[in-house]
């Protein structure tokens, strides 16, 4: 049981209610990870908005994002996150022996190699920030990834680990 209290969907009300209605449209329920953001329904909205920027993307492809979430949920033992895109990799095409093959070596992703590149250097940058270099940036570039696709992304795996130490300090249960 999560440490904090979540409202349950029939509890809802509100802002929370409609916010949890979108939730149940789009995932046929009303998920664990939304009733605990739900417990600040204007951080919900946020994340919400967030998710909605990174599904309209432009150039960051879904796989290629679900692997980055992954990936730093494995990366950290967030088991909710890993589970949850693990689930999403398997619904787009991605095989479970690539999922665990990732896990292992990253390089070895099933992407093209610009896509691969960006999931490297994102890695890179949340396990060890300080550690990114010039050259390494000027290689996305070479990768045909403009400035805003590289903060985008590591904005989204920035944020990938920020959402598994909330799910992982309040006890989020699978669901």
């Amino acid at each position: 049981m999560a440490l904090l209290k979540m409202v349950p969907p029939d509890q809802a009300e509100g802002k929370l209610a409609e916010l949890y209605g979108d939730a149940e449209k789009f995932f046929g329920m009303v998920p664990n990870n939304v009733r605990l953001f739900g417990v600040s329904s204007d951080l919900l909205e946020n994340q919400v908005q967030f998710a909605t920027y990174f599904m309209k993307h432009p150039r960051l492809s879904a796989p290629l994002l679900a692997m980055i979430r992954m990936l730093a949920a494995h990366a950290s033992d967030s088991h909710y996150c890993a589970k949850m895109n693990t689930a999403m990799l398997i619904q787009k095409g991605i095989t479970l022996d690539q999922v665990e093959e990732m896990k292992s070596d990253p390089g070895k992703a099933p992407l093209d190699g610009n896509e691969k590149a960006m999931l490297i250097f994102i890695l890179k940058a949340i396990r060890d920030p300080h550690a990114i270099s010039a050259a390494e940036i000027d290689d996305l570039r070479v990768h045909g990834w403009s400035d805003k696709d590289i903060i985008d992304g590591l904005a989204h795996g920035a944020r990938a680990v920020a959402t598994n130490l909330l799910f992982d300090a309040f006890k989020l249960e699978s669901d």
